[in-house]
């Protein structure tokens, strides 16, 4: 059988297994999963009802970005993800928590879930007071990403990791949501650039939700 990623449009962390799939060379199906209908076959795959869930090619499942993205890189060496070095992998595993907890939890939920996911679940109304406060947080966080990628080459160090990988998956949710003041962080630019040019990242490009088209700009490699 085929691997298969269950994944959830515009989540971050669905985004980043499919980036590790793509660094690694794997082939593999993705299901959309509408979580908020609660299917029991995906909660018995998953009993927090949430994706990333990544099916191996023996039947395997594993969920949880961080888990499928370690033992992708761990299963397949080639081309570390994590780092070959001790303290390179402390500071991979450091940003990649700065990103899937703090970045999430400070800006991703309260702007691509508000703007988004509300009306797929049918909650009612965006909370302004919530896409506020995503706004207001998310100018810290770009800032901290320039900061790294001027003092290096790539976020955790010399080498793209599971870091870039956490970082970029992000911010492709919120660039869908043409919610990045590109022009102010020219640092962040630079960096998401590359990403962005890597073919790993390519098939993110070609993602279309329904009823929401991307800006003009989130396709483009010369941004």
């Amino acid at each position: 059988m085929i691997r298969t990623l269950y994944h959830g449009w515009l989540s971050p962390f669905s985004r980043e297994v499919r980036i590790v799939l793509g660094e690694k060379g794997l082939d593999f199906d993705m299901v959309v999963e509408k979580v908020w209908e609660r299917r029991p076959e995906f909660l018995a795959m998953n009993p927090t009802g949430e994706v990333p869930v990544l099916v191996e090619t023996e039947g395997q499942v594993l969920s949880g970005a961080g888990v499928i993205c370690e033992f992708l890189d761990e299963s397949h060496p080639k081309d570390t993800l994590i780092g070959s070095d001790l303290l390179v992998r402390a500071e991979t595993r450091r940003l990649r928590d700065w990103f899937g907890v703090k970045f999430y939890t400070e800006v991703t939920r309260n702007l691509v879930d508000e703007k988004l996911y509300k009306q797929f679940m049918g909650m009612g109304a965006p909370d302004s007071v919530a896409i506020r406060a995503g706004h207001e947080n998310l100018g810290p966080n770009l800032a901290y990403i320039s900061y790294l990628t001027e003092r290096r080459r790539w976020l955790a160090g010399e080498n793209f990791s599971l870091a870039d990988v956490a970082a970029a998956a992000q911010l492709s949710c919120l660039d869908y949501m043409d919610d990045i003041p590109w022009p102010e962080v020219p640092a962040a630019k630079d960096w998401y650039a590359r990403v962005k040019s890597r073919p790993s990242f390519q098939p993110l490009l070609e993602d279309l939700i329904p009823g929401l088209k991307p800006p003009k700009h989130y396709k483009n490699l010369d941004f």
